[in-house]
């Protein structure tokens, strides 16, 4: 294994996955109300609440609108918290990687494992959040459930920037910078409240770069049950730069547990 080649899918990183989601499921009642009740509240609360000052945006009711943006935002919000929280905490306070690297697998095993296991958690979060739109009426047509596979490619791509974060944080205190500086921004400014056409011009260009915006631009159309425009270049960057982060994110990990 080259120090800066990319990670290998291997049967290991399955049982990673596998791990994680046995853990999870004793926990799972408690991981549900974290990970989909903020969501909800939201949603409940601004769609319904705002939604009746709002009335329509972008050509459908403000509630369908959210709807579709929190799903997007859930997303990254599930797939960041596990890849920064969870993973430190098991690299660091409860040590499991040292005991899983006294196996076969390897550092990208857990690595490729984690990156799977919160894009899993995003589409769990995602699809509970469709679900409860479409019982509400915020969505029309079946076609609907062609969101899953981008909610599942958008919890990949914010997953690799935790895991950066994670293999250079020395405490949780650090993973607030990342919440602050990025995950908040994105949250703002990324269409999830609101057409990113309404801001203005620099700030447009600025917002084009940023993942969660092409997510949004994916999701929205499909659960409206519209044609989404530009799909190429919306899938194009998520996957670069899910690609990209995932490299960093490898290296990055293995220097943390091979040192």
């Amino acid at each position: 294994m080259k120090p800066n080649s990319l990670p290998i899918l291997r049967i290991e990183a399955l049982t990673i996955w596998r791990r994680n989601a046995l853990v999870w499921r004793r926990l799972m009642g408690a991981s549900v109300l974290l990970h989909f009740g903020e969501p909800l509240i939201y949603l409940l609360g601004l769609g319904y609440g705002l939604g009746r000052f709002v009335g329509e945006m972008a050509g459908m009711p403000y509630f369908t609108f959210l709807a579709s943006g929190f799903i997007a935002w859930s997303a990254m919000n599930v797939a960041s918290m596990e890849s920064m929280w969870s993973v430190y905490t098991r690299m660091v306070p409860q040590q499991t990687y040292e005991a899983i690297l006294a196996t076969p697998a390897e550092v990208d095993d857990i690595v490729i494992g984690e990156l799977l296991w919160c894009a899993t958690k995003s589409l769990f979060s995602g699809s509970a959040i469709l679900a409860v739109a479409a019982l509400l009426g915020a969505v029309n047509d079946w076609t609907a459930v062609f969101a899953l596979p981008v909610i599942f490619l958008t919890g990949l791509c914010f997953a690799a920037p935790g895991l950066i974060i994670t293999a250079l944080a020395r405490g949780y205190e650090y993973f607030n910078f990342y919440m602050t500086l990025a995950m908040t921004p994105m949250f703002i400014l990324c269409g999830v409240f609101y057409p990113i056409n309404t801001l203005p011009a620099p700030m447009q260009s600025v917002v084009q770069f940023l993942p969660l915006t092409h997510a949004v631009q994916i999701i929205r159309p499909i659960v409206v049950g519209e044609p989404v425009t530009n799909l190429g270049l919306h899938l194009g960057t998520l996957g670069l730069f899910g690609l990209v982060t995932s490299w960093i994110a490898t290296i990055l990990i293995r220097r943390r547990l091979i040192q």
